[in-house]
């Protein structure tokens, strides 16, 4: 298993964040299946503020360039799922311009 850490901001409005996290607490079944499908076998999301810190593992061959966004294209519900939460969100400063989500560096491991 391959382990990763995104972070992205929200919208810094008190009734989008409170949306967003409604919607996260009903995820579609549609949007599960279709993460599974490409390989992720663990997420979690995190918020502060209106920062969101995403964990998850993913299968060895995993490449969050290739496969991450591949779950949109095997499903129009999907598609539809990521539309509506980008309409919260918005790239970090640290995001490339080829990010939405932008990746974190591992400066810290327990096990090391």
């Amino acid at each position: 298993m391959k382990a990763y850490a995104q972070a992205l901001d929200l919208k810094n409005d008190p009734e989008i964040i409170e949306k967003y996290k409604e919607y996260h607490r009903n995820v579609w079944p549609e949007v599960v299946a279709s993460l599974k499908e490409i390989g992720i076998t663990r997420m979690k999301i995190y918020l502060s503020g209106n920062h969101l810190f995403m964990y998850f593992e993913a299968v060895d061959d995993f490449d969050p360039a290739r496969d991450f966004q591949g779950y949109t294209e095997q499903n129009p519900r999907a598609d539809e799922w990521n539309t509506l939460m980008s309409s919260f969100q918005q790239k970090t400063p640290e995001a490339g311009p080829d990010d939405w989500w932008a990746p974190m560096e591992l400066v810290y491991d327990l096990d090391w």
